[in-house]
């Protein structure tokens, strides 16, 4: 397990700001503390917050017609989760945002991120960095999922995120990379033979 580390310190991590100032700006946000399989929140609700994982594990997906999950996205500790259908329009959400493991997460909303972005010119370019990356991520895999093969997918899988692969199940994983259980237990199985050849 990863020490906590609040919001505050992350941002004086990356960013040159005074950890005390952040930290009298985000004393009224909310913190949750979500026990394993507890929701952050639920398809169809509405939510005015991004999330800041200070501690624990996230994932985002949505449930198809025929029950099936898609992960979108894991979210350890560190990582910012957004709907942003339903933040910045209102809209009820098409996904599930639930804890893995037992989650500390800061609840962050927009008026806040607004006055850290006009008081700190820093964390408005740091932010917009954030926002930018997070379009280039999804982007790669929607890249991925239409024209890289099955093994491509594992195995970027486990080169980019190393320390999932002990947190989360193969279920999971092979929900996040779009393809069955079983499918999955075939790529490592063939993995496997061409490692001890």
């Amino acid at each position: 397990m990863m020490d906590l580390q609040t919001f505050d310190a992350f941002l004086a991590s990356n960013i040159d700001i005074d950890p005390a100032i952040v930290a009298r700006l985000t004393q009224t946000c909310r913190r949750m503390e979500l026990k394993k399989g507890e929701f952050a929140l639920r398809a169809g609700e509405t939510c005015k917050h991004s999330f800041f994982v200070e501690h624990g594990l996230l994932k985002q997906y949505t449930i198809d017609e025929k029950g099936k999950e898609h992960i979108l996205l894991f979210a350890p500790e560190y990582w910012f989760a957004a709907n942003i259908e339903t933040v910045h329009f209102g809209r009820p959400s098409d996904y599930f945002m639930e804890a893995l493991e037992p989650t500390s997460i800061l609840l962050l909303d927009q008026p806040l991120i607004d006055r850290l972005s006009e008081e700190f010119p820093a964390f408005r370019n740091f932010n917009s960095n954030l926002l930018h990356s997070q379009i280039q991520e999804l982007q790669g895999r929607v890249t991925q999922l239409l024209s890289s093969s099955a093994e491509e997918r594992y195995l970027d899988f486990t080169r980019r995120f190393p320390s999932l692969m002990l947190r989360v199940s193969q279920v999971q994983i092979a929900a996040y990379l779009g393809m069955t259980p079983e499918a999955l237990s075939r790529v490592r199985r063939d993995l496997a033979k061409k490692w001890k050849k």
